[in-house]
């Protein structure tokens, strides 16, 4: 065989009783596809953890109906994650479940006449009763009418944190653990409807743009950045343009799972070599995509890394 042969074998993956997450993960690093990109993504938020990096976490999609909630919560109370950027939908229902609401797991193939008239939402196969959200709405009426200056994004997601009792809260772990939550379009959402409702009548001042100037701080003051992004959309841009402006010449290491393809030009399937030719992610950056479901991905990644680093 010829010693000069650029590449590395398959190694084909073993399964065998008892295994943990881990070893799972490292049967797979030999593999190609999907397998080795997920174990490329664990090497790669390993190294970023070691190396002390920022870590910006963007999280978009039906992340929290889904069933990621915990996931996440436990991720920044780890110190995993040290910037969340996420939709107001994520939020929304976060703090559905932390005030006694839950999701269920429906059927695809309802009839979704039939769930209207019973008061059902549905996202895909999951249900939520329509009646969570007058407890929400209650509970965020009296988190508005403490609003008594003017407030960035970040500082409004901390008041909502700082409401909640649930440990178990993605807002609430981000309160205890000073970690910054930027949502972008949270105008888009049930929150952003119901600030919206209150605006009409009562004073509240919520400052759509001074939150740039703290996530180009937080890059431009990190030693080394991470950036591991769930989906895409707008929490995906806001992080990535928040370092070209910062001119601290790109993310070290990159990290994204998606199912959207790039061939399309939206943001979402973008790759990092894409991102390099804007300068936000760095030329010797550690990059992977990982083409994937991110409710399988996610859990995976985070139990071998939990396990390698705890």
């Amino acid at each position: 065989m010829n010693t000069d042969f650029p590449f590395q074998k398959i190694e084909h993956a073993r399964i065998t009783p008892g295994m943990s997450a881990d070893e799972l993960i490292n049967a797979m690093s030999g593999c190609g596809l999907g397998a080795g990109r997920i174990a490329d993504a664990v090497d790669t938020y390993e190294a970023m953890v070691d190396d002390g990096a920022t870590k910006f976490f963007g999280l978009s999609g039906a992340m929290v109906p889904a069933g990621m909630r915990q996931i996440v919560s436990d991720m920044i109370r780890n110190g995993y994650i040290d910037v969340l950027v996420t939709t107001g939908a994520n939020l929304v229902h976060d703090l559905i479940e932390s005030l006694g609401g839950h999701h269920y797991k429906g059927s695809e193939k309802a009839d979704d006449i039939k769930l209207r008239d019973r008061q059902i939402n549905r996202i895909f196969d999951v249900f939520l009763p329509e009646e969570h959200f007058t407890v929400m709405e209650e509970h965020m009426l009296a988190v508005l009418e403490k609003m008594d200056r003017k407030f960035t994004i970040r500082e409004f997601t901390a008041e909502i944190g700082k409401s909640i009792e649930d440990p178990n809260s993605i807002l609430r772990s981000a309160v205890d653990c000073d970690v910054p939550i930027f949502c972008p379009a949270i105008s888009d959402s049930i929150i952003g409807l119901n600030a919206w409702l209150y605006k009409q009548t009562q004073n509240l001042s919520v400052d759509v743009f001074d939150d740039l100037s703290d996530i180009i701080d937080i890059c431009y003051n990190a030693r080394k950045t991470g950036v591991i992004i769930l989906g895409g959309g707008v929490p995906k841009n806001f992080i990535l343009q928040s370092m070209l402006v910062s001119m601290k010449g790109g993310f070290d290491y990159f990290i994204q799972i998606t199912t959207d393809r790039p061939d399309s030009g939206g943001l979402s399937g973008a790759t990092p070599d894409e991102a390099k030719s804007w300068t936000k992610v760095k030329e010797e950056a550690k990059a992977v995509t990982v083409y994937a479901d991110a409710t399988i991905a996610l859990p995976l990644m985070m139990a071998a890394l939990r396990e390698r680093l705890e």
